[in-house]
């Protein structure tokens, strides 16, 4: 059984003409519009093609030059590391050597007041506030200013090591930082689009956090290398000072300790001469004495010699004194024996005086002589003293032998030279 279809609508044949126009019309439309597009695009892809080849070419390029001055300023900061690891080692250097004329002061301190100690024994006249004590006194006063100088150096010396520490530290940080960006921009420079670790990144245009400009980074570098130059220069100068210290000192403890042998020289020339005369007059007085000591036996001698004929002259007044009557007469003879007699007490008492005189001249020479060699001995022992301490003051003209060459010398071991401050 047939099924009735309702017919479908009808077109006019100028709806139709028109549909096709607009078809083809339409079609057109989209072919230009699609081949100005493909066009524009073909444009556009060759531009950033382009673009983008130039710009990683700029890039690479600037990465490059990057690259070129993080090498530059490295090897200008490994020169200046380099120069300042020599100036701390020469620094370090001049230090040692002043604390070893520092520590060599020492002998010269012990020697001069071990000569003032040996010369406290002198004794009587002797004991004399001369030019060697003198002398002696102003050589521990240079070796104290020397001392104070050579301290003040070495102080000097330890401030400027610290100050060239700090811009050594400086310039080991800038130039480690400088070796990772020297790396991360040869790694950068390296990078192509075919390499495997690229990737998106969030936010990749971001201002990073501390970032700085061009001319900051060279001026941090420049300043820091500036600074290790005005250091090293500081540097240069103190050793410089430490040195014409360390040959100033010398010259004057050099100059002092001529001065004071100059004058133990002279003070034992005098002491030697004063001993000189000293053992004359002793030789002489003892001479004298012996020869005193003659005479006075003689003018003994002599009074004893008196005593007879003093008794025969008495006696024979005193037995003439028994004539009898008109014998007993004053002759001649009894004018002769009463003069003899007068005569032989005279004598006597000068003799009798002149060795009261003799005993007391001897007296007196034998006090000199006491106090002559009272004065030999004191002139001995200063001498003694003296030279004891020329003696002691040759060890000024060895090469002082400090505790650290002493362990040196002991253990076999040679100490490494400090390089830079501990």
């Amino acid at each position: 059984m047939a099924t009735q279809v309702k017919p479908a609508t009808r077109f006019a044949p100028s709806d139709w003409f028109t549909s096709n126009y607009t078809i083809s019309t339409n079609a057109e439309r989209q072919r230009e519009s699609s081949h100005q597009v493909r066009q524009e695009s073909r444009f556009l892809r060759n531009e950033t093609d382009n673009r983008t080849k130039w710009d990683q070419h700029d890039n690479n390029t600037r990465l490059s030059d990057r690259v070129d001055d993080i090498r530059k300023w490295k090897e200008i900061l490994e020169k200046c590391l380099a120069d300042l690891d020599k100036e701390i080692a020469d620094l370090s250097e001049s230090k040692e050597q002043t604390e070893l004329a520092l520590e060599a002061k020492n002998v010269p301190t012990d020697v001069a007041i071990e000569c003032l100690t040996i010369r406290e024994g002198r004794q009587a006249i002797d004991l004399v506030s001369d030019e060697v004590e003198a002398q002696l006194h102003k050589e521990v006063e240079v070796i104290d200013g020397i001392k104070k100088q050579l301290q003040q150096k070495c102080s000097e010396a330890f401030e400027q090591l610290c100050l060239l520490q700090e811009a050594r530290q400086q310039i080991i940080m800038d130039l480690q930082d400088k070796n990772i960006a020297l790396g991360i921009d040869v790694d950068q420079y390296n990078l192509t689009e075919r390499s495997p670790l690229i990737s998106f990144k969030p936010d990749p245009t971001r201002v990073p956090k501390g970032s700085v400009t061009p001319q900051n980074w060279e001026d941090f570098s420049r300043y820091n290398k500036e600074r290790a130059e005005a250091e090293m220069n500081a540097s240069t100068r103190l050793r410089e000072a430490i040195h014409h210290t360390l040959q100033q000192t010398a010259n004057d403890l050099e100059a002092q300790r001529l001065a004071t042998e100059y004058a133990y020289r002279k003070r034992i020339h005098e002491t030697e001469r004063a001993k000189g005369e000293l053992e004359w007059q002793k030789q002489n007085t003892e001479e004298e004495i012996a020869q005193l000591e003659e005479d006075i036996r003689g003018i003994e001698r002599a009074i004893r010699d008196k005593i007879n004929p003093m008794k025969l002259a008495q006696t024979r007044l005193e037995n003439r004194t028994y004539r009898p009557n008109v014998e007993l007469c004053r002759d001649h003879v009894q004018y002769g024996l009463t003069d003899e007699v007068k005569q032989l007490e005279a004598t006597k008492k000068g003799l009798e005086e002149k060795l009261r005189q003799a005993k007391h001249a001897l007296d007196g020479l034998e006090q000199n002589l006491h106090r002559i060699n009272e004065d030999l001995a004191c002139k001995i022992n200063s001498l003694m003293l003296d030279n004891r301490c020329m003696d002691t003051r040759k060890k000024l003209t060895i090469r002082p032998f400090s505790s650290t060459d002493r362990n040196i010398s002991l253990t076999g071991i040679e100490r490494e030279r400090t390089q830079v401050l501990a």
